[in-house]
């Protein structure tokens, strides 16, 4: 009997060797050949999305299929390996690619609970498996998976393979690396994030999609408990550092594809030009381009803009919900439902979308995406009060089930509206053309187009000194003296039908100065400007501040401002005074970089006094600075000086026919701002939405913060250019007149020349200028 059993020990001994010899024989001489090459690893060349940044490196915008950021091993944080090493491979520094002990561990785990629960995968085999492997159970997968992973600990360090798995792994929300998670969850560079955070990013290899924090806070907290207890017990951490990481909050980012700054518009037209420039090598080759933004004056434009539009859809009152949910949907008390009913109306920043849960004149209850739940009282309901009234229809009355929007206000949470008016706003150096902010339209995600480079809108009055500074070449001059009067245009002179033009007040001012023409925006003055200087002298003229002559007729309405011009057109229009005449083109990108931050290519800007082209004689531009620093002084735009109180402002209004469109074009010497606001299918504003109220606040608004603490400065007066006092309606004051002229059209040249006197009437063209 004890023979037998030898026998049968020593038969499943040698079949044991004979299995094991095959196994090593098939795994040597046949499999371990046939395996991949290892170039995928050696020679590692991740798909980095395209990044655009602004010019003080603040990130607004990637694409790409895949969000990724490459660390080298020498960048990651001792904490962040640590707490790596303690959720999936504690030995990793210890085995050669398998983890034996690990292994026995699991397998007895498995028979003890009595199922599997843990497979033992080292970072190795998790590497292995990422860069070939599929995810499929079968043994041939395993075994293939073991043999890689010997054949990469036999080819690679320690720190390569860690270096890979760190960069590589999928972390859940199209994030690719723990470089890019911290900023997808948590909006911070690796090096700065806490322990707890470490380790909630730790507990994501293991199931991406359970573990999500966002997705799943409570599973993810769990996983990120199991992670700190490890590294407690391995000694990565210390009892304090456990115990506060245990109790820190999570702090995750609100909305994982949120930015810092909201450039989403300047971030699309990088975008645009790198996929003209390099295809689709652009998604994927980790290019970074760097905008001449700067992330302050981006923000302080954006919140301007935001704010300003607000304020006019709060003075046009409440248009009611913006639809309504199954009330059924409340009674189930299911926030899964109320998400999925509100999964269409999304949040647009601040705005947020809710459905209402009961609603009273004295209160309303609101649900907010996420299972959020808060209470408005009377302060809060003040702007929408009416729409309570049981006397609304229901389809205007705020009710259980009704979507409406919500922000948060200085005294808590408060009913608000999505604005239906849309509006842009665009700020440039405009020494050599830089753009320091660019806000196309309220809201990105509401609307791409882009109404600072692509909406064709007529500028009304803020086009006038365009036209004026073409009168100064032919003669005019501030003290020019003509009459505020009504005037009676024929149809060939407007190429339509007769044309009986208005001031905005419907009055008339009799004989006035140029200077104060431009300053209370006349447009009986402007025609007769225009008139007698002729509209094609004009037009063509346009061409020196980069306006293109065919987007404005040479008709007499072109005096107030009835062509098409883009913001970013006045903005370079507007550059050419403020620089004292220099025609700089703007642009957006300063430099773009490769993967190892070479620098490809770089803009080479003009510059005023340098290499720019000079197109408008600098004594022209003086004089013009002079009557537009008038209109803040005195004029339309007088709220700027009291809300700035800086003596070196400029700029004009401009509100067009109907109030359909509201402008602001102003500048400092060191910066040029455009504001424009209008809805997309033109249509009045309202009655007083004229750019001196609606587009000038906005301007305003961003102006005080982008000049905080600029120095004030006096544009030096060019030679050529001589004073004299002149008594005016408001006192003595200082003119400003060219030394000598030269008339392109003597019948026409309007006085001016004799050392600088002011110019008088001309008997012989009285009848086409008075």
């Amino acid at each position: 009997m004890t023979k037998r059993i030898l026998l049968l020990v020593a038969g499943a001994l040698i079949g044991l060797i004979l299995v094991t010899a095959g196994l090593v024989f098939f795994a040597v001489v046949i499999t371990y050949p046939r395996l991949p090459a290892l170039n995928a690893l050696t020679d590692y060349q991740p798909k980095i999305p395209l990044r655009v940044y602004t010019s003080d490196r603040v990130l607004i915008g990637e694409f790409g299929e895949e969000r990724r950021a490459f660390t080298p091993i020498d960048q990651v944080p001792q904490l962040m390996k640590q707490a790596l090493l303690a959720a999936e491979d504690e030995r990793f520094y210890q085995h050669g690619g398998i983890d034996y002990i690990g292994v026995a561990r699991a397998m007895l785990g498995n028979i003890v609970s009595g199922h599997s629960q843990s497979g033992a995968s080292t970072i190795t085999m998790q590497v292995a498996r990422n860069f070939y492997l599929s995810n499929e159970k079968t043994f041939t997968r395993k075994f293939n998976e073991a043999l890689l992973s010997f054949k990469i600990e036999h080819n690679l360090s320690k720190d390569q393979i860690l270096e890979l798995y760190i960069n590589q792994i999928y972390l859940g929300q199209r994030a690719y690396g723990f470089a890019t998670a911290a900023q997808t969850y948590f909006g911070k560079d690796l090096k700065a994030l806490s322990v707890s955070q470490y380790a909630m990013l730790a507990g994501l290899p293991k199931a991406p999609s359970a573990y999500n924090p966002v997705v799943n806070p409570k599973r993810a907290t769990l996983r990120q408990q199991y992670v700190l207890r490890r590294m407690h017990e391995l000694r990565f951490i210390t009892d304090q550092q456990y115990q506060e990481a245990l109790q820190a909050p999570l702090e995750l980012k609100r909305g994982s594809l949120q930015y810092a700054v909201h450039a989403e518009y300047v971030a699309e037209m990088a975008r645009q030009m790198m996929v003209e420039r390099y295809k689709d090598d652009a998604y994927t080759q980790g290019f970074s381009v760097y905008t001449t933004l700067n992330s302050q004056q981006q923000s302080d434009g954006y919140q301007a803009l935001r704010e300003g539009l607000l304020d006019y859809d709060v003075r046009h009152g409440y248009r009611g919900p913006e639809g309504f949910i199954d009330e059924a949907l409340l009674a189930s008390g299911n926030d899964e439902a109320l998400d999925e009913a509100l999964a269409d109306t999304p949040d647009y920043d601040e705005l947020r979308a809710g459905v209402v849960l009961s609603a009273s004149p004295q209160g309303v209850s609101v649900y907010l995406k996420g299972g959020e739940k808060l209470q408005i009282g009377a302060e809060g309901l003040a702007f929408a009060r009416a729409a309570l009234s049981a006397k609304n229809t229901p389809a205007n009355r705020i009710r259980p089930g009704a979507i409406i929007r919500v922000k948060q206000g200085p005294k808590g949470w408060q009913i608000s509206q999505l604005p239906q008016v849309e509006g842009a706003f665009v700020a440039m150096d405009p020494q050599n053309g830089a753009i320091r902010s660019l806000v196309g339209g309220f809201d990105f995600s509401r609307s791409h187009f882009n109404h600072v480079t692509q909406a064709m809108r007529q500028p009304g009055s803020s086009f006038k000194p365009f036209i004026y500074s073409s009168a100064l070449d032919r003669g005019v001059t501030p003290a020019t003296l003509i009459n505020d009067a009504p005037l009676v245009i024929n149809p060939e002179q407007v190429g339509g039908q007769k044309w009986e033009p208005q001031n905005d007040d419907g009055k008339y001012m009799g004989m006035m100065t140029v200077r104060n023409a431009l300053t209370l925006s006349r447009n009986l003055v402007s025609i007769r400007i225009l008139q007698s200087i002729g509209a094609q002298y004009a037009q063509q003229n346009l061409a020196r501040f980069g306006f293109n002559p065919k987007d404005h007729p040479a008709y007499l309405t072109m005096a107030l401002g009835a062509g098409s011009v883009t913001p970013l057109q006045m903005a370079e229009g507007y550059s050419v005074f403020a620089n004292t005449g220099y025609r700089v083109h703007s642009y957006f990108i300063d430099r773009i970089e490769d993967g190892r931050g070479r620098v490809l290519a770089q803009t080479q800007p003009e510059v005023a006094g340098q290499n720019a082209k000079r197109t408008l004689d600098a004594r022209n531009a003086f004089v013009m600075s002079s009557m537009l620093h008038d209109v803040i002084r005195y004029g339309t735009a007088a709220r700027a000086n009291k809300a700035l109180g800086r003596p070196d402002l400029y700029g004009k209004t401009g509100t067009t026919n109907d109030m359909r469109d509201a402008w602001f074009a102003g500048y400092q010497p060191s910066l040029v701002a455009i504001t424009w606001v209008g809805f997309d299918q033109p249509k009045t504003l309202g009655r007083g939405e004229y750019g001196g109220r609606l587009a000038l606040p906005i301007w305003i608004n961003f102006m005080s913060k982008a000049l905080r603490n600029v120095p004030v400065y006096d544009y030096p007066v060019p030679e050529g250019i001589v004073t004299q006092t002149i008594d005016t309606s408001r006192g003595p004051q200082t003119e400003y007149f060219y030394s000598e002229y030269t008339h392109t059209n003597p019948e026409l040249g309007l006085g001016g020349g004799d050392g600088g006197a002011a110019a008088q009437p001309i008997d012989e063209i009285k009848d086409l200028l008075f």
